[in-house]
């Protein structure tokens, strides 16, 4: 009986749990290759020269023989202001000037006429000094006269309004019988030069000094980079360009840096106001290691890998991460050739943790082998075709 409840004790125990077996998890060797650098920046177009034709003199419209929308020349005419009023105030103006010089002859004449007698002590010799005084009056009278008709001039040029360089013209701001330049310049039109095109763009500083850290490395200028211009349809633009502006200082409100590119615009195409992006090809990073985007964990601003040793435990490692391309994101430092990274099952991994890693092949072979093993029968179906 004691030898029976001995064995009745030890019967009531539980077997020690059996532990489960390592996650499996897909990984992959972190290999080297050279990629092409390359960085895009959203900006906006913009020509060289936007010139806005504005009325200097008010005036009312009297003619303008353009087309909108179509390129003018320089001095072809666009606007012709009444200019009746300016006429008759440069005649007014010849006319004192006419009248200035006539007065400033006789004073001349005078001082001629009393300089011999006053050496001859024939006349007092203040009616000398007061001819001579009339001249210098005279003669900034005759200077005043000529400043008013040369202002009278300016104001009646004022009148015709010409294309001051070759470019495309908008739409006509004002119409026949406007009044316009009554108490400020009014926009008539504004006219524009579209071969070469601008686009500016502004750059965030991590990315400005990440673009300027690698010119650096190959010894390339920025100013020397082939540019490409992508459209907002996803097309590129067939003419490459270059960047000809970086500004001198970072908007502290934005942290950005303004930079202008510049493209050839045969056939005026591209248009002021287009958005696109700007695609700058820097060079080619070689020896450089790519690994799959699902492969980095973020977390709290920083990147991480899980790394499989040889004894397959999995470490957790903090990496530094650049430029993504398609679906792989460049690794700058902490990983080398040669080590092992898991690419699926990350969430199953643990720091200091056993895996059981397998490759892309092997996992797919393990499906395909699972795929084709039988299915056990579910409940309540027969297993021979009889009960």
């Amino acid at each position: 009986m004691v030898a029976a409840a001995a064995f009745g004790l030890c019967g009531c125990k539980k077997a020690a749990p059996v532990p489960p077996p390592p996650p499996i998890v897909q990984v992959m060797d972190v290999t080297t290759t050279n990629v092409p650098l390359e960085t895009e920046f959203i900006g906006q177009l913009d020509s060289p020269q936007n010139i806005e034709i504005r009325a200097r003199v008010e005036a009312f419209v009297q003619e303008m023989p353009f087309v909108e929308g179509t390129n003018v020349v320089q001095g072809q005419l666009l606007f012709k202001l009444d200019d009746a009023p300016y006429k008759e105030k440069l005649a007014a103006a010849k006319g004192s000037l006419g009248e200035a010089e006539a007065a400033l002859g006789k004073y001349k004449a005078d001082v001629e006429r009393l300089k011999p007698l006053a050496d001859k002590h024939a006349v007092p010799k203040q009616d000398l000094d007061n001819a001579l005084a009339s001249v210098d009056v005279g003669e900034a009278s005759v200077f005043s006269a000529k400043a008013r008709v040369e202002a009278a001039q300016l104001e009646l040029s004022y009148c015709t309004n010409s294309a001051p360089t070759n470019g495309l013209i908008g739409a006509k701001q004002v119409s026949i019988g406007e009044l316009v330049g009554k108490g400020s310049p009014t926009l008539m039109a504004t006219m524009s030069t579209l071969d070469p095109i601008w686009i500016y763009c502004n750059v965030s500083e991590d990315r400005y000094l990440v673009a300027k850290s690698e010119t650096s490395r190959t010894g390339q200028a920025i100013e020397d980079l082939v540019v490409t211009l992508i459209l907002a349809g996803g097309s590129e633009h067939p003419q490459k360009g270059q960047i000809v502006f970086i500004d001198r200082a970072v908007d502290v409100k934005t942290g950005t840096i303004r930079i202008r590119g510049q493209f050839p615009n045969p056939g005026e195409v591209l248009r002021p106001g287009m958005f696109a992006r700007m695609k700058v090809d820097i060079g080619t990073r070689t020896n450089s290691i790519l690994v799959p985007e699902r492969a980095v964990t973020e977390l709290q601003g920083k990147n991480f890998v899980w790394v499989i040793g040889p004894d397959n435990k999995a470490e957790q490692r903090k990496v530094t991460v650049g430029q993504q391309f398609g679906e792989s994101l460049l690794v700058l430092e902490n990983l080398k050739a040669g080590e092992r990274i898991v690419v699926e099952g990350v969430q199953k991994v643990r720091d200091g943790a056993v895996v059981q890693p397998m490759t892309a092949a092997q996992v797919a072979e393990m499906v395909k082998q699972a795929e084709g093993a039988p299915k056990p029968a579910k409940e309540g179906e027969t297993k021979h075709g009889k009960e």
